[in-house]
């Protein structure tokens, strides 16, 4: 090893979900929205003379829409480039103790990434038998919690009674629950916002608003909470959110109707693909999420991950320890769910035929 190689920092990195570059592909691997995002995105009116100049660094327009949304105050928004950018500052934000920040063992798989990559000690908890978290876990001393809910990924949501049971236990640290799938099912944590100021809720537009080529995610909390976030945002970057972001993001987040639209069809989708599931012999869990975690009764989940592959057919597959069984399947459009189960249904009778 060179001198100068011994002060590099070395983590390893998160593995995000495959990005083909295939035409013709049914990609249902990464959790994005079968539909278009809101017409009132693309109609929304962008000056091609303010490129020229640097975007608002409060994203104030963005912040103000959101904040209409939820009935919150404007300092009680934070925007960042995904809700992974926000993630990422809260962990470099708040996770600053000598105790470990506690997370499930099976979750979102770049907690320990940032974790690691911030030298933040961490603990994760087993989940129980049915993958659900287990609240007990979660009351021992600790320099913060952070858990998503629906989890993924096993799209699985703890109701509001666990969230304020997690929030009583620890009334001396930050909170965070991330709330990436909330649109598709659950009860979500804002409404205890005004009861916890330690509670930070993470949202992002990625998935129920169709934008996650956009990278868009905001974190609500208290005014102080928000304050330091973007104390830290503007020592790190100022100008994180491009313009065109903020003003198609805007449209976005006020186009209600078409947003309760297509959140309705991707749930009506999700609940017919879960029974076709059932009926070719599958174990699934019960998803609140736009996807569904299965594995079938008695294939392997890597041979079908790898026989749907070869039919350019994309789902997710984790080679880990309790899940290994199971596949990510994130809802497509009804003509793209077809497929997949017309693939299933061969792919199963060959599989009991050999």
């Amino acid at each position: 090893m060179k001198p100068w190689e011994k002060n590099i920092r070395r983590v390893t990195p998160y593995t995000p979900g495959e990005q083909p570059k295939e035409k013709d592909i049914i990609k249902l691997n990464t959790n994005e929205n079968p539909y278009p995002p809101s017409p009132k995105v693309m109609e929304a009116e962008l000056e091609l003379e303010q490129l020229r100049f640097y975007p608002d660094p409060s994203a104030m327009e963005l912040v103000e829409a959101i904040a209409r949304y939820h009935g919150l105050n404007n300092d009680q928004i934070f925007v960042g480039v995904g809700s992974d950018d926000v993630l990422a500052m809260s962990f470099l934000t708040f996770f600053n103790s000598d105790k470990p920040v506690l997370f499930p063992d099976i979750t979102y798989s770049f907690y320990d990434v940032w974790a690691d990559l911030f030298r933040i000690p961490y603990e994760t908890k087993a989940l129980d038998d049915d993958f659900c978290l287990v609240a007990k876990d979660y009351y021992a001393a600790n320099g913060g919690v952070i858990f998503p809910n629906p989890n993924a990924p096993t799209g699985i949501a703890e109701k509001l009674s666990f969230v304020k049971d997690i929030l009583d236990h620890n009334q001396d640290v930050v909170v965070i629950v991330d709330e990436a799938y909330i649109d598709f099912g659950g009860e979500s944590a804002c409404t205890l916002l005004d009861q916890y100021e330690n509670l930070l809720v993470v949202r992002t537009f990625s998935k129920s608003r169709s934008l996650a080529g956009m990278r868009i995610g905001y974190a609500m909390g208290n005014k102080k909470l928000i304050q330091v976030l973007n104390d830290v945002k503007y020592s790190f970057n100022s100008y994180t959110m491009n313009y065109p972001t903020i003003v198609m993001g805007k449209a976005s987040i006020e186009d209600e109707a078409y947003f309760r639209e297509t959140v309705a069809k991707v749930v009506k989708t999700r609940e017919w693909f879960k029974e076709e599931l059932a009926r070719l012999g599958f174990l699934y869990f019960e998803s609140s999420a736009n996807f569904v975690f299965a594995g079938h009764k008695e294939i392997p989940a890597k041979d079908i991950f790898e026989a749907a592959r070869n039919k350019k057919i994309f789902i997710r597959y984790f080679d880990k320890p309790r899940i290994r069984d199971y596949l990510r399947i994130s809802i497509g459009t009804d003509e793209e769910m077809k497929v997949l189960v017309s693939f299933l249904e061969q792919f199963v009778k060959e599989w009991k035929n050999t």
